[in-house]
Parts: structure tokens; C-alpha cells; sequence
């Protein structure tokens, strides 16, 4: 590919990375990333991936902008309330990169339907921006079948966490955290709240875990979850191992086809 003198412009800072250069910026722009959520995490994690050049972003979201959204989720702006995420996501993308073309997936992942969804453009790396369990052990599972990368994240009130999967690298998500907890165990964030910055200090993480992945950089946080506490303004790294009687990623799984766990019971903790 030739870049034109408007791309060389930019997308100037990240080649004149040595690490980086015209072919990183290619490896970016044949990049194919799927977000799944677009709230507090997948908002800030799908701007700097569009604003980098990353060539194909999906976004599956089936719910709608609302006023509570706007508090963090930062892809979307009052003019938004009301329309379906998956499309205000991919408004504000277009907006700012022409060069990114916006997949819309505008329906609820499910166990029926995410294995056709990942596969639609052969994403290379898969970033959970969900904030409830049914959903991460759902893309958890997805992604250790398929043998597709991704993303886990999590925030609550002032802490965040997250690790990355990568095939034959590390454990999975499901090594750490076995099952789902039970229905109403764990609060949500409406009822718990969240600091509306989180969602962009774990979210542009995951984005930068994304971008290291597709250009083949640096160490990526596979066998460590990391969490933060803004409270504290503290990172800490925790060393996971992979488990070998995971069900789903151990040597003699016990999970061999996906599931839909029970959805929460308050709606509004999608949001």
C-alpha cells in the first residue's frame, strides 16, 4: 500500500516510532479488531483504536444512549440519547477516521451468536467492553475455542483490572475466575457507582494491549491480571497461572460448547 501524503501526516507520530515505522502502521491499518460493548470501556478503547488506524473495528452493542451513559462513556454525546450504541459509536469513528471502516453488530452477543460474529471478519483480537459476568466468561469461552485473542476488563466505584488471553501464552479468564458468581453476589455499577475516568484509564489500556498485539511489540499482560486503584493511584500486577483442569482451556476441558449464563437481573447494569 502507498500512503497518501495526508495518512503520512496522520498517522507522523507513530511512524517516525522506530518501533513502529510505514510497515507498523500498515500491520494497523490491515488490523481487524472487535469491540463487544460499546459503554465505559469500549468507548475510550475504540477511539484511540480508530485514531491509531486501525483499519476494521467491530462494535456489537444492542442497547440504546442513555443520559446515565454520558457521565463516561465518552464515544457518544447528548445528541445520542435514544439511538443504538453500535451506531453513535460508529458516527464519532467515521467523524474522526475515514480510514477505519465501522462494523455494526446491533444485537445482544450470545452463545448463538458470537462464534459468527468473530469469524465475520476474521478479527484478529477481541476486546471485552461488557460489565457483566454472563458476558465475560461467554467471550471468555468463545475466544479460547476460536483461539482468538482478547481483552478482559473490568471497573466498579475506584478499581480497576484487566489481563489479556493470547492462544498457548497464558490463561484464560476462566483459569482466575472459575464460574460466574451468583445473580445479585456481585453489585452492579448503578448500584455501586464508578468513577467515570475509569472507564478510560482501563479502556485505553486495553486499547494500548491491542495495538502492542497487532504490532507485534512489547510484553503483553498474558499470565498477570493488572489492576489499579485510583483511590490510591496504584497499579499492582498479580502472576496467574494457567490452570490445568480450567474447563474450558485445561488439558481435559469439560466445557466444550458455549453458554448463555443467566443475564443480570437489573437491565440497566448493561448501560
Amino acid at each position: 500500500m502507498t500512503f497518501t501524503d495526508a495518512q503520512l501526516e496522520r498517522y507522523s507520530r507513530h511512524i517516525i516510532l522506530k518501533e513502529v515505522g510505514v510497515k507498523g502502521q500498515q500491520k494497523l491499518l490491515n488490523g481487524k479488531v472487535l469491540i463487544i460493548g460499546a459503554g465505559g470501556l469500549g468507548a475510550p478503547a475504540a477511539m484511540y483504536l480508530a485514531a491509531a488506524g486501525v483499519g476494521t473495528i467491530g462494535i456489537a452493542d444492542a442497547d440504546v444512549v442513555d443520559l446515565s451513559n454520558l457521565q463516561r462513556q465518552i464515544i457518544h454525546s447528548t445528541a445520542d440519547l435514544g439511538k443504538e450504541k453500535a451506531k453513535s459509536a460508529q458516527e464519532t469513528i467515521n467523524a474522526m477516521n475515514s480510514d477505519v471502516n465501522v462494523v455494526t453488530y446491533r444485537e445482544m452477543v450470545t452463545a448463538a451468536n458470537i462464534g459468527d460474529i468473530i469469524k465475520d471478519k476474521d478479527y484478529d483480537f477481541v476486546i471485552d467492553g461488557t460489565d457483566n459476568f454472563p458476558a465475560k466468561f461467554l467471550i471468555n469461552d468463545a475466544c479460547v475455542m476460536l483461539k482468538k485473542p482478547f481483552s478482559h476488563a473490568g471497573i466498579i466505584r475506584f478499581q480497576g483490572q484487566l489481563l489479556t488471553y493470547v492462544p498457548g501464552q497464558g490463561p484464560c479468564y476462566r483459569c482466575a475466575f472459575h464460574d460466574p458468581p451468583p445473580a445479585g453476589a456481585v453489585p452492579s455499577c448503578r448500584e455501586a457507582g464508578v468513577l467515570g475516568v475509569m472507564g478510560g484509564v482501563i479502556g485505553s489500556l486495553q486499547a494500548t494491549e491491542t495495538l502492542k498485539f497487532l504490532l507485534g511489540l512489547g510484553d503483553l499482560l498474558t499470565g498477570t491480571l493488572l489492576t489499579y486503584n485510583a483511590l490510591k493511584m496504584e497499579f499492582r500486577k498479580i502472576k496467574l497461572a494457567q490452570n490445568k483442569a480450567c474447563a474450558v482451556c485445561g488439558e481435559n476441558p469439560s466445557i466444550t460448547s458455549l453458554i448463555d449464563y443467566d443475564k443480570p437481573e437489573c437491565e440497566m447494569c448493561k448501560k
